[in-house]
């Protein structure tokens, strides 16, 4: 009854911080490529999906249980954004709940264990993998380590093939998640010194003892540790492909960036361990992104972090006999974040909220186990640290709830971020983007333009990426403002900046297109599919460039091309029904098909929309069902009327007039 009810209530107070996220939209940071525009996440879970997760990177990355999840949200949730909030709280929930049956399992103190799982349950820090859709890999990933703890917690105390293939199998299913979990092989060597006591350990008498398990086999200590070691082969032989193949992918993405100097990449590494734990004592000014200081990192400050390390270290050794769970804890944090201390640069980032997820769960148990024996047996030093531990506990979640709130939409998210870090150009360009796409296109120039100018300078290898974002975001603001000619100008930069950018392609053939420049537009669509060729909102631009050029069977291949991709596309369906429809060439029309076509771009737009219906009404005239095309196209004149929109209304009238004569419509303009 006792664990039931701590379950209970770190379940009430994870859903209490984080169930305000189901509230929350999609961010314009990641959500899109991990969800929102990715093809084969929109078309919900199937076997070709799957297929596609395991032979595919997804935005950079090869994680193919994290994308199943994604298509499975999008099976039974769509694309609101509610459902794939719920599925991340529940999965951290469980992987809390785990947390806490963990350590009480192996180490047999019950309050220590529950209050290490709540304070990695609602830190502030917890924020960024819980309230970000596109961080399901934290999430999905931490519920599979949790279980590869437990089976292998199983494994030491009752050695057999089957818990040793099951711990193997739930590891191989966390790396499919998230490959920062290749340092698991090293936990787990850590948790046989300490909880699980697989090997003995001095004592300030120098003799030797076994912590809460039994020893697995015997021998010297020596020959146990070798023993402990060869155990973890297995592991490393799954880990080491991952992490190769992750590296492989991410060096070859378009979003890759030169590396930094190394020089600049351990400094930073060595202070971003000290800043997590300054974080995780003081959880304030949070953000979605830290800009990296690069060089610009004081000498004094690099010396303090460095020394600040060495010192934790060698005073956790120091203490190894009495209180083996420092040196462990310590040690498994170090260990953990190593993958994401940026000594090996994925990003511009100087660290991250989300790095700390699992790392800092060694420093959690650590110190909570130093309080619980500095209390000892004192019944008002214990009552105190009860007290202070629940004042922790209200603190954090106090803070988390309100760290939780920044993340409620994109625009919020990206001001925050501008009020607690300093020349944020990521920050300013993304809000910039946000604020052009909501229509205040001059306010978001703006921001465009101060992120431009955070990076103006001389052009360093790992800045190109960057700059030709700006550039990118500037000239699809630009273009929506009407300024096409600065529009190109910048989409021309963003494309030398960085040639295998296809966003950069695909904006600049749009604006080419809109100033009727189709030669130039099309080269610029087709380097766009080369680099993404399951782009289906480019092939249908692609396809209507190409059918305002007369090539009306190269847009009909595209419009297919597309619908195979993306085969709820409105447009492209409409656009492909309008060619069978009106297409003065007898051998293009095919009105049945036209009309599945156009009738599902019409079921799919609610029958709001009269260029939908318009379609429709062709189709039905090419078929020779004339009184259903009447009625088709006096539907889309009531909804053209209600605008108003006195060109479309004049049109439609002109198409109801040639039904009417049973006539079908030819020779219109095949991009209307």
């Amino acid at each position: 009854m006792r664990t039931l009810t701590v379950c209970l209530l770190l379940l009430a107070l994870t859903w209490i911080v984080f169930g305000q996220t189901l509230g929350h939209g999609f961010i314009n940071y990641d959500d899109r490529v991990y969800v929102l525009q990715n093809q084969q996440v929109e078309n919900g879970l199937s076997l070709g999906g799957i297929v596609w997760a395991f032979s595919h990177a997804h935005a950079g990355n090869w994680h193919p249980l994290t994308t199943i999840s994604h298509m499975l949200d999008v099976q039974m949730f769509g694309l609101t954004p509610a459902g794939h909030h719920f599925i991340n709280v529940l999965l951290h929930s469980v992987a809390a709940l785990l947390l806490f049956l963990l350590l009480r399992q192996v180490t047999g103190a019950f309050w220590r264990s529950a209050l290490v799982a709540a304070i990695f349950a609602i830190h502030p820090l917890r924020a960024e993998s819980v309230a970000w859709v596109a961080e399901r890999k934290d999430v999905l990933s931490a519920l599979f380590f949790m279980l590869t703890l437990g089976a292998h917690a199983r494994y030491a105390r009752q050695p057999g093939l089957g818990r040793y293939l099951t711990t193997t199998a739930l590891l191989a299913c966390g790396l499919l998640s998230k490959p920062m979990l290749v340092t698991v092989p090293f936990a787990l060597l850590l948790l046989d010194y300490w909880p699980l006591g697989r090997s003995p350990r001095k004592t300030e008498d120098g003799s030797r003892k076994f912590a809460t398990a039994n020893p697995s086999f015997g021998g010297s200590e020596g020959e146990r540790w070798l023993r402990l070691a060869v155990e973890k082969i297995p592991f490393l032989v799954i880990c080491i492909p991952t992490a190769v193949a992750t590296f492989v992918i991410q060096e070859r993405s378009p979003e890759a960036i030169a590396q930094l100097p190394l020089a600049w990449r351990l400094e930073n590494a060595a202070v971003s361990c000290v800043t997590y734990l300054w974080q995780m004592i003081w959880p304030m000014n949070l953000a979605v992104f830290y800009p990296h200081p690069e060089d610009q990192l004081p000498l004094w400050q690099v010396t303090l972090a460095v020394s600040l390390l060495l010192a934790i270290t060698l005073l956790v050794f120091a203490l190894r006999r009495t209180r083996p769970y420092l040196l462990v804890g310590w040690l498994w944090y170090l260990v953990m974040l190593l993958p994401v201390l940026g000594i090996v640069q994925v990003g511009l980032q100087a660290h991250a909220d989300r790095y700390t997820y699992l790392p800092q769960i060694g420093i959690y148990f650590a110190m909570i186990w130093l309080m619980a024996d500095l209390a000892g047996q004192s019944t008002r030093r214990r009552r105190l640290t009860g007290v202070l531990a629940a004042a922790v506990i209200v603190f954090l979640s106090a803070f988390s709830w309100r760290q939780v709130g920044y993340w409620k939409d994109s625009e919020t998210l990206w001001r925050h971020a501008l009020a607690v870090t300093l020349d944020n150009d990521v920050a300013q360009a993304n809000l910039g983007l946000v604020l052009a796409e909501d229509g205040r296109v001059n306010e978001g120039i703006e921001h465009l333009q101060n992120a431009l100018a955070i990076r103006s300078g001389p052009v360093l290898p790992h800045h190109t990426l960057s700059l030709a974002l700006i550039h990118c975001d500037l000239g699809y603001a630009l273009a929506r403002k009407g300024a096409l000619d600065e529009a190109i100008t910048h989409l021309r930069q963003a494309v030398a900046l960085r040639p295998n950018y296809p966003d950069a392609h695909y904006n600049l053939a749009s604006a080419l297109a809109q100033q009727s420049q189709n030669r130039e537009a099309l080269q610029e669509y087709q380097r766009t599919l080369a680099l993404r060729p399951d782009d289906a909102e480019a092939r249908t631009s692609f396809g209507n460039t190409l059918a305002q050029e007369g090539l009306i069977t190269a847009a009909m291949a595209q419009y297919e091309a597309a619908l195979q991709l993306a085969p709820d596309a409105v447009l492209t369906l409409n656009n492909l029904a309008w060619i069978l429809s009106v297409s003065p060439e007898a051998s293009i029309r095919n009105g049945a098909k036209a009309i599945a076509l156009a009738g599902r771009a019409v079921r799919l737009s609610g029958g709001k929309n009269a260029v939908f219906l318009r379609t429709l009404a062709a189709a039905y005239a090419e078929s020779g069902r004339f009184l259903e095309a009447v009625e088709t196209a006096q539907q889309a004149l009531e909804l053209a009327g209600a605008d108003p929109n006195p060109a479309a209304t004049r049109v439609l009238g002109q198409d109801i007039e040639l039904y009417r004569a049973h006539a079908p419509l030819r020779d219109a303009n095949f991009g209307h």
